[in-house]
């Protein structure tokens, strides 16, 4: 198979999204199949090889990410020039939309993703009453496609509510080997002030508006307040950042982490607070679960499905910022139980990454008009995932 993926995010960005689709990238080659990128920025360290720089433009209040450019005529050429025989959209901006024009144009088809909520961005990114607009487009562009992949039932049923058809879930998987208890370092908590019996909490992901963080912060000074000398550690750089700092130089803020130093930061803390209400899935709950961490979520998308409240960590009604303050506040004064966060990274260890990839493939491959050994995987979602 020959497959053009298209987005807008990708390594060297810092990202969920943009770590899910390089990990598919790297499978799918793996498996002998061709996989050429269509992106914004150049790879690092070797990681040119098999990707197309477009132009872009910064996303409005938040510099650190871009908007893809394309003309659908240089997307036609793309398509072209690597024989691409099916087309993985993974972005709805012009760059995407030009690729979806180029591939209807040559009888290519196209498997598209949701993978981030960007109608619920609009009013934290200056855009403010578009969301109606928003959700029209997206139905118009994913209805061009044969396929929209999300990574949730809960995303996967606000699509299908739109009139957006054939949506499918397909899952996120976690890497356990990288992602362990066992790499608690007790050097690096002692860099934060936190001692053997000190409890930390983390908050991992970008430091910007749509991440709830005035939440997130209330949250480690009730914490602090509750149990003395708690620790609040802030992983992820994003335009919030400085803010952020300034108003709460009691707490640490690590900045971004990448690979054995992100999984010890994990590993490091004790409690993992994730109030975000903009989720299509939160790669980081399963990544924090792996690691053994006690996670407090809103049940909604990745933690409902991944999350046995009291059993493997706590969900809390969504939107309910008291309830969320209350539960986190009270896994910071008990003592967490020793099960819990092993049965958190028990959960974590049934979400591998070679099922999801195996549906991905199986997805791209029926777009292609292929039977595969995976195909009732294409047709249905998969309901742990």
């Amino acid at each position: 198979m020959k497959l053009l993926l298209v987005t807008d995010t990708y390594p060297p960005d810092i990202n969920g999204v943009a770590r899910t689709l390089h990990m598919w990238v790297g499978a799918l080659r793996g498996r002998g199949h061709a996989v050429e990128v269509v992106t914004t920025l150049a790879g690092e360290g070797g990681e040119e090889a098999g990707r197309r720089v477009c132009g872009s433009l910064p996303l409005p209040g938040y510099p650190g990410l871009r908007i893809g450019l394309a003309s659908t005529r240089g997307m036609v050429q793309a398509i072209r020039e690597t024989e691409a025989e099916v087309l993985y959209v993974a972005t709805e901006t012009p760059l995407g939309i030009a690729a979806i024009r180029a591939a209807r144009k040559l009888g290519v088809p196209v498997v598209s993703g949701f993978h981030t909520n960007f109608q619920t961005y609009l009013e934290k990114y200056r855009v403010p009453g578009m969301e109606s607009v928003a959700k029209a487009i997206l139905r118009s562009l994913h209805n061009q496609t044969s396929r929209t992949l999300t990574p949730s039932e809960d995303t996967a049923m606000v699509l299908r509510s739109w009139g957006i058809r054939n949506v499918g879930v397909l899952g996120r998987g976690v890497d356990t080997t990288l992602f362990d208890p066992a790499k608690r370092d007790e050097g690096l908590r002692r860099t934060w002030g936190a001692g053997p019996e000190t409890v930390v909490a983390i908050s991992v992901g970008r430091l910007a508006a749509e991440k709830n963080l005035p939440l997130t912060a209330r949250v480690f000074e009730a914490m602090r307040v509750a149990r003395a000398g708690t620790a609040g550690v802030f992983v992820g750089d994003g335009p919030r950042a400085k803010v952020l700092e300034e108003e709460h130089p009691s707490f640490v803020f690590a900045g971004s982490r990448v690979g054995e130093d992100l999984a010890r930061h994990y590993a490091s803390a004790d409690v993992f607070i994730f109030p975000s209400e903009t989720e299509t899935f939160g790669n980081v709950v399963l990544e924090a679960m792996a690691s053994g961490l006690a996670v407090v979520a809103y049940d909604y998308a990745g933690p409902r499905l991944l999350i046995r409240n009291g059993v493997n960590g706590w969900r809390v009604p969504f939107g309910d910022g008291e309830a969320f303050l209350k539960q986190s506040v009270e896994a910071c004064v008990g003592s967490i139980p020793e099960g819990l966060r092993v049965r958190a990274r028990e959960t974590a260890m049934e979400h591998s990454w070679e099922r999801v990839v195996n549906q991905f493939e199986g997805e791209l491959l029926a777009a292609c008009g292929v039977k595969t050994a995976v195909e009732d995987q294409v047709k249905q979602p998969i309901p742990d995932a």
